[in-house]
């Protein structure tokens, strides 16, 4: 079976429950479970019946902003969620400052080490999310298998609990009371232009700095991430080490500044980009042949036709976490029906519509179910493409044969040198990346 000829996004539901019909024959079922529970057996009738005015408002990283994914949360649960997408720094203060605007942030691990200690955001009982145990272990332990390396910089499973359901202080070790739930993560990396930059099947971040990409390198202009890049490039050009690149010494940091500013003088740097579409525009145009990526828009690249590389480097990968939190401010039956979209979240639909960007789901099994053989195949195990890999509106994004950059998953997640991070010296770090970015 290939994506050519069967797809789950166009053609059905795939193995996904359809929560609208249960929802309506709620009534019939005797004795239905507690809201909120996080069950899906059965609920009273007069769910069915107040749902339809339920509003959730989400924000956050865009990437699950998407209309498909807000008209399948709605047919499938009978009430509605308004997505709204932001930059990570317009994410940070909406979550701080503006705590009565949403009830769902959708935020990466590192903003939750920013955001949690406002007060504005409740824990998750795991108790109440039907599918914790499935999780993969990256969020809960930081390692992918038993004898994996915790990587570098914020691991989610350190910001990823609170002690108790009042509490601001992040728990060392797992607990009931979830900060965020897991939803997606990848392994990033630098994009390549391979029709113009040439190079091996595997390079070095340090390539970022080679004559041959200078006035056409770029690098992300979101300091906690942007950071990790260039630590990522220094270290392995052996321009800089650092005990801990994800927590540096403002001594650190001021030698890794003095080198950014030395190649921007010298005219390395083509652009310091902020948006989606900035990133694929510099990448599309040709403007750069290789800078810092995100995969949602390496993949805008390729669909409009033009070579456009992940590329897998030596050093390893990047990597980065995002999930769901509830606002403290949701209550009562907002409360309970936010939980059930956490839980259908998790059902494998949205797990599987990600995964045809590119993006790795919190639980396999149930994407697995819900993408065909040859998906699955191709964008978690490392295969050969059967047939056209699309995208999850059907736009081709790799021909048959193809293989996605960087191989499976156990491949690429299991190679992490670092995760985006929030460093205690934060403050100071975004001082300084404002001043070198502004000079």
């Amino acid at each position: 079976m290939t994506s050519k000829t069967t797809n789950p996004e166009t053609t059905g539901d795939g193995n996904s429950l359809d929560r609208r019909i249960l929802l309506k024959g709620a009534g019939a079922a005797a004795g239905g479970l507690a809201l909120g529970s996080g069950a899906i057996t059965g609920f009273p009738l007069v769910w069915a019946q107040n749902v339809k005015d339920v509003v959730l408002r989400q924000f956050g990283t865009g990437i699950s902003a998407q209309p498909a994914i807000m008209d399948k949360a709605q047919k499938d649960l009978g009430f509605r969620v308004e997505m709204a997408g932001l930059d990570s720094n317009a994410i940070i203060q909406r979550a701080i400052t503006q705590p009565d605007s949403y009830d769902i942030a959708d935020i990466e691990f590192w903003i939750a080490k920013k955001v949690f200690v406002a007060g504005n955001m409740q824990p998750i009982d795991t108790a109440k999310i039907k599918l914790y145990d499935k999780i993969v272990p990256l969020f809960t332990t930081g390692k992918l298998t038993s004898d994996s390396k915790v990587a570098q910089g914020t691991p989610p499973h350190t910001v990823g609990y609170m002690a108790g359901p009042t509490s601001r202080a992040f728990a060392k070790e797992q607990t009931k009371w979830a900060t965020i739930l897991p939803l997606l993560y990848n392994a990033d990396t630098l994009g390549v232009r391979p029709d113009l930059f040439k190079h091996g099947d595997v390079m070095s971040w340090a390539d970022m700095l080679s004559a041959d990409a200078k006035g056409k390198a770029a690098i992300v202009n979101i300091p906690n991430i942007g950071i990790m890049d260039v630590a990522m490039v220094l270290e392995s050009a052996g321009l800089a080490t650092y005990v801990d690149k994800g927590n540096m010494t403002t001594d650190e940091m001021d030698k890794t500044f003095d080198h950014l500013g030395k190649f921007k003088r010298d005219g390395q740097f083509r652009a310091f980009w902020q948006t989606f579409q900035e990133s694929v525009n510099l990448m599309a145009a040709g403007e750069t042949v290789i800078q810092s990526m995100f995969s949602e828009a390496i993949t805008a690249v390729r669909v409009q036709g033009v070579p456009c590389r992940a590329q897998p480097m030596k050093e390893g990968y990047r990597a980065w976490g995002s999930g769901l939190g509830l606002s403290a401010n949701l209550k009562g039956l907002p409360l309970d029906c936010a939980y059930e979209y956490l839980n259908w979240c998790l059902d494998g639909w949205v797990g599987a519509r990600l995964g045809r960007q590119g993006y790795y789901s919190a639980i396999l099994e149930t994407t697995k179910a819900n993408m065909t053989a040859d998906e699955w195949g191709y964008w978690y195990e490392g295969k050969p493409a059967a047939g056209d890999i699309l995208s999850p509106t059907g736009q081709k994004i790799d021909a048959a044969g193809g293989k996605r950059d960087g191989g499976s998953f156990s491949e690429r997640m299991g190679h992490l040198a670092c995760w985006n991070a929030v460093m205690d010296n934060d403050r100071y770090l975004l001082r300084k990346w404002n001043e070198f970015v502004s000079a």
